[in-house]
């Protein structure tokens, strides 16, 4: 088994490269999604984050107000902080727990936004980053996602610099261009991380080995 922590920042394409990966066989392992099912309704960890901020960052029909709750840790460190403690341990449990049924010839690949941020490098046998000039992250969330300038630009600086997600990197894939140059450059990186397979002792049999 090969580990891959993927991470990128917001507006990067990190999304699209990680279904790029799992079309060629990675077993995906997807915290974005994990983080939201781990606070669902009627999960411990809804509980908890009602407990820390409040009933007002619920939506009438009882699950999370992700937009209202986001308003409110993006704007302040210290309840991004508050948030990240409750929800950061359940998504690593539910992830391990993911990683574990996979067979030992796959390629499992963490989606991890906050890989940088938390120090997560050494937990994968490989971190492949991908990158985009701030500029087109920032066109991205504006034109694409329809935020605000203000609000996008709070999301990047949220998030570790450039140069940060860069220095634990061991792939780089430069997405600041056409959808055509990225998928040539997530089909090498492919193509690199089964020979990191095969070069364990015992070689891949699994999906990674596709």
């Amino acid at each position: 088994m090969l580990t891959v922590g993927l991470t990128g920042g917001i507006g990067a394409g990190k999304s699209e490269v990680a279904r790029l990966l799992a079309s060629y066989g990675a077993v995906l392992v997807d915290s974005d999604r994990i983080a939201r099912e781990v606070v669902a309704p009627g999960t411990e960890g809804l509980a908890a984050v009602v407990a820390e901020f409040g009933d007002g960052v619920l939506a009438p029909d009882g699950s999370l107000d992700r937009p209202k709750l986001g308003a409110i840790v993006f704007a302040d460190e210290e309840r991004r902080k508050a948030l990240n403690a409750i929800v950061h341990p359940l998504v690593g449990s539910r992830s391990a727990e993911l990683q574990r049924s996979a067979g030992p010839g796959d390629i499992v690949l963490h989606d991890v936004p906050l890989l940088t941020e938390n120090g997560l490098a050494p937990a994968y046998d490989v971190v492949v980053v991908v990158d985009a000039d701030p500029a087109t992250q920032l066109e991205r969330l504006v034109g694409l996602r329809g935020m605000t300038q203000d609000e996008a630009r709070s999301r990047m600086a949220a998030q570790a610099t450039r140069a940060e997600r860069l220095a634990v990197a061991d792939l780089v894939i430069d997405n600041d261009g056409p959808f055509d140059a990225l998928e040539a450059q997530v089909r090498a990186v492919w193509e690199r991380l089964r020979e990191r397979l095969r070069d364990q002792p015992g070689g891949g049999t699994g999906h990674g080995s596709r």
